[in-house]
């Protein structure tokens, strides 16, 4: 194969009005590609993770306060939006899924080598314009990816797919805070620092290997084509509206808005929230403590997606969301071990939201399929709003007390819940596809299969003809 043949086969460019057989793909023919996306999952889980461990590291080596100390959070988050709603929501429209994949790839890199000088100079608003780079970078892949994997296989499993592979964002997201644990708060400030920036050159090797992985790969494209398909297949033909007439999806995206806000803020704040609570703790056990919860997360989501292979996702959702209302309320009240058990099994029922959310308001788009996930992933900007909010309760009351601004954004977030479970609009789509048929058989070969009897069947009736 000849050099411009193997650039040809690896183009970047997917034409959106061609249907290809990527929305009828079996559990087997979408294996690979899942696997693959799958490892971005736990990339900005760990991004995610760190960025809450260095919340706290940059309060102690930068006497900061805790709601200046959000900035993070801001810039992280605050990205998001240009991402989904910009620049990678175009190049997903135009080009493609892997395009977009690569782009957020280098992103990543880039900011986190832009990190080491900041790091270096102690300049916290240049690290915050770091992390705001690679926020662009991973608002560019969840852009992508969780779109990709909840329409890459039969639709019948969409959210089992999207929660089974959002579990590995749960990994990385216990894997940093022991990290940080170890390498953050076990040493001098200037040693901490150093630590911070070799392991955000470890950070950009790895992400621009993968980024050649995936320029390298041939993964199935997921057209408009195919998504409107798979919608007429399943009789949700929401895509006919007009987009913005796709309501359900403007609802969904306003409590994802509200969902990650309250998921972020209570993150960020959960060392803070053990150092106030608990005086004994130091921060090196808060991070251990952190990572325990994380690990509770990621918990949850392999629990939630073998209760989803009984249960509808819509029901498991409405009952874990009503779940962290329930358990987050007390840690406001309460102190000690009480309070931080009550955070623990919040983080447990926080583990599906996010990705249901996300599978259920993509939900019979069709044809808006791509431009529709970009708002329901611009919600992630809730992470840039609601901890700034905590951070100003927390430093005019305390940490504990802080905890009702997440409760306040649940409550929003319930409301898309209740809708999808019990308005016929919304639940009717979801229903659809939890029964649909495509990508459980190989259609292709039943196509092929019903040819050869027709043509078998053609030359019998030839064959009659000429004895006749």
């Amino acid at each position: 194969m000849g050099f411009k043949e193997f650039v040809k086969r690896r183009s970047l460019r997917a034409k959106d009005n061609q249907r290809t057989r990527a929305a009828e793909l079996t559990l087997r023919e979408s294996l690979y590609p899942i696997c693959l996306v799958t490892v971005l999952f736990f990339l900005w889980g760990f991004s995610y993770g760190l960025l809450d461990t260095l919340n706290k590291h940059f309060q102690n080596t930068l006497n900061i306060t805790k709601s200046r100390s959000s900035g993070l959070q801001a810039a992280y988050f605050g990205a998001y939006p240009l991402a989904s709603l910009g620049h990678a929501n175009w190049i997903l429209r135009h080009y493609g899924y892997r395009a977009t994949f690569i782009w957020g790839l280098c992103l990543y890199g880039i900011g986190a080598l832009v990190a080491f000088p900041c790091i270096l100079a102690k300049s916290f608003a240049g690290f915050c314009m770091a992390i705001f780079i690679i926020g662009n970078g991973l608002g560019s892949l969840e852009t992508a990816a969780n779109p990709y994997i909840t329409v890459c296989g039969p639709p019948r499993y969409a959210e089992i797919r999207i929660n089974i592979s959002q579990a590995f964002n749960g990994i990385g997201t216990v894997v940093a805070p022991v990290l940080g644990s170890y390498v953050f708060f076990k040493f001098d400030d200037a040693t901490a620092l150093r630590n911070v920036q070799w392991v955000y050159i470890a950070i950009a090797i790895f992400v621009f290997i993968l980024a050649a992985v995936f320029f390298l790969s041939v993964l199935p494209e997921i057209t408009d084509a195919d998504m409107a398909f798979q919608a007429t297949e399943t009789h949700a033909n929401a895509d006919d509206k007009p987009f913005w007439k796709q309501y359900r999806l403007f609802h969904a995206a306003f409590a994802q808005f509200c969902y990650t806000g309250a998921q972020i803020a209570i993150a960020s704040y959960f060392i803070n929230y053990i150092r106030d609570t608990q005086p004994d703790a130091d921060d090196t056990k808060a991070a251990q403590l952190l990572a325990g919860a994380q690990g509770g997360f990621a918990a949850g989501r392999f629990f939630g997606s073998f209760v989803m292979r009984y249960v509808r996702a819509r029901k498991v959702f409405l009952l874990f969301l009503v779940l962290c209302i329930v358990f987050v309320a007390p840690s406001i009240t309460q102190r000690g071990w009480t309070g931080m058990s009550m955070l623990y099994v919040t983080l447990f029922f926080e583990s599906i939201c996010f990705p249901t959310i996300v599978a259920l308001g993509m939900r019979g788009l069709g044809r808006h399929t791509k431009r529709g996930s970009g708002w329901i992933v611009a919600g992630v900007m809730g992470g840039a709003a609601v901890p700034p909010l905590t951070g100003v309760a927390a430093d005019y009351r305390n940490t504990a007390f802080s905890m009702i601004v997440p409760l306040c954004f649940f409550v929003l977030a319930l409301s898309y819940a209740i809708a999808v479970n019990f308005v016929p609009a919304y639940r009717d789509p979801a229903d659809a596809f939890s029964t649909t048929e495509v990508g459980l058989t190989n259609r292709r070969d039943d196509e092929e299969a019903a040819d050869s009897v027709g043509v078998i069947s053609d030359e019998k009736a030839v064959q009659a003809e000429i004895e006749k």
